[in-house]
């Protein structure tokens, strides 16, 4: 029998009995009549309630606490621009890594054409073709001639029909539209072992010629540039152009600077501008920068502009550029020719953390140790103050040791002290940080001191360690 049945059998008997019991006891009484009751004296009249007396004002909440929810919106919205601001530059910061690594791709293939390694030349543009970049339509265009060189006439010919397909408006159109007939002409020819010998002997024929008639030379210069030869003897046509002082030499050199040509020898043209200075090269250099939206040939003007010190145009770029790539560009270049007075100047106007960082980068590549220490003090961002210092720890001991020790008992934040003590550090300082640790009294400041006394393998150091273990 389960619990459940034994307890209500169980309950049943009980139930039974407690029925049994009461019909064996004798009838109660009945109950004497009850007296009536009286009747119930009316109630007095209540008295009217006063006038209820106005309710006070609730107060109006402290303002932290009345703007804790605007503030938390305020903080919510600065949070997401600068995750968005973040994210923009990595998005930035990883399209330029790809593009950095497309031109390395790109010159080593350029290099395997020089030195006749074709094959090694296609592997090195194919990974250029598929990566999509600035590059990959020069790329279609010397795979193509590459191709051509091994006898692969059929393969040259479908590399340019994909570089007509995939990118019409190229700059290479008119030099594949020129291979695309040699290479139909030269079709179900056998490679000449001969050949390779051509291009060396024209080199040779143009230096010669240039040395005896100038003159006549342009013309033949002219014609070998828009060619299908290869990229060496191109650049070594287009080098002797730029040593030519006539008026048409400056004329084409020019043209092909704008874009008369395909881009390769535009970025060359730009350079060869740099390299030969003077006030009609420069200001060819400037109409090609104002007269192109394509970044990387503003890149390669940049770059003449400081191999002709042309202070004043990267100054001007330095203002008014939208482009923050370029912005920041020129604002390196500028540091390379010792613009620091102008680069102290930009740092008064300038709003973008990466502008700043450039600057203080080109304040140190420039020398100007006094601003960076203005900077080191007085920047309200502590990103950009911690470069600065490590800027003047870079610098050297005789130039910035003395001002850095100064400023770290005067430093209140515990990262830029951090920063300070690196900065010495590095530049080999253990005077300094001896005298930082005898002073400090925070116990992991002193630890880090301590350890990085313990790499510096200095007397200095050796006989402060010996101090603190005989103690």
């Amino acid at each position: 029998m389960t619990q459940v049945r034994r307890w209500i059998l169980i309950s049943g008997m009980l139930a039974a009995a407690g029925a049994l019991a009461l019909a064996q006891e004798p009838p109660l009484p009945p109950l004497p009549p009850s007296s009536p009751l009286a009747p119930m004296p009316p109630l007095p009249p209540l008295p009217p309630m006063p006038p209820r007396a106005a309710l006070a004002p609730i107060p109006p909440l402290p303002p932290d606490l009345a703007e804790l929810p605007l503030l938390a919106f305020q903080d919510s919205s600065r949070s997401a621009a600068r995750e968005e601001a973040q994210r923009a530059r990595e998005l930035a910061r990883t399209a330029r890594q790809l593009q950095d690594r497309d031109e390395q791709y790109y010159h080593r293939a350029k290099s395997y054409l020089d030195r006749k390694e074709y094959d090694r030349a296609v592997d090195e543009f194919n990974r250029v073709i598929e990566n999509k970049g600035a590059r990959a339509d020069g790329a279609l265009y010397w795979r193509a001639y590459a191709q051509n060189k091994q006898g692969r006439r059929d393969d040259a010919l479908a590399s340019l029909a994909e570089l007509q397909k995939s990118y019409p408006s190229s700059h290479w159109l008119d030099d594949a539209k020129a291979l695309q007939v040699e290479v139909q002409q030269q079709r179900g020819t056998p490679v000449s072992p001969e050949s390779a010998t051509d291009e060396d002997l024209k080199l040779l024929a143009l230096n010669s010629l240039m040395n005896t008639d100038p003159e006549r030379s342009i013309p033949m210069l002219e014609k070998l540039l828009k060619s299908s030869n290869s990229p060496k003897l191109k650049e070594r046509a287009l080098f002797v152009l730029a040593q030519n002082r006539s008026q048409k030499s400056r004329d084409l050199l020019a043209d092909i600077a704008k874009g008369g040509s395909n881009p390769d020898l535009q970025a060359k043209a730009i350079e060869y501008l740099g390299v030969y200075g003077g006030r009609d090269n420069l200001q060819t250099l400037l109409d090609v920068y104002k007269g192109t939206n394509d970044v990387s040939v503003k890149r390669s003007v940049l770059n003449s502009f400081m191999v002709t010190g042309s202070r004043d145009n990267l100054l001007a770029v330095a203002k008014s550029e939208t482009n923050p790539e370029l912005k920041v560009q020129a604002i390196q270049l500028l540091g390379n020719i010792g613009g620091s007075a102008d680069l102290a100047q930009l740092y008064t106007g300038a709003t973008a953390p990466e502008v700043k960082r450039a600057i203080i980068q080109g304040l140190f590549v420039s020398g100007n140790a006094d601003k960076l220490f203005e900077l080191a003090k007085n920047e309200k961002d502590p990103e950009l103050r911690r470069y600065a210092i490590n800027q003047l720890g870079v610098m050297g001991r005789s130039k910035t040791g003395t001002a850095l020790a100064g400023m770290y008992a005067q430093e209140t934040d515990p990262e830029n002290k951090k920063a300070i003590i690196n900065a010495l550090f590095i530049q080999g300082n253990a005077t300094a940080l001896v005298e930082i640790a005898r002073k400090e009294t925070d116990l992991n400041v002193k630890k880090q001191i301590v350890n990085q006394l313990g790499l510096m393998h200095s007397k200095e150091s050796s006989d402060y360690l010996m101090e603190l273990l005989n103690k």
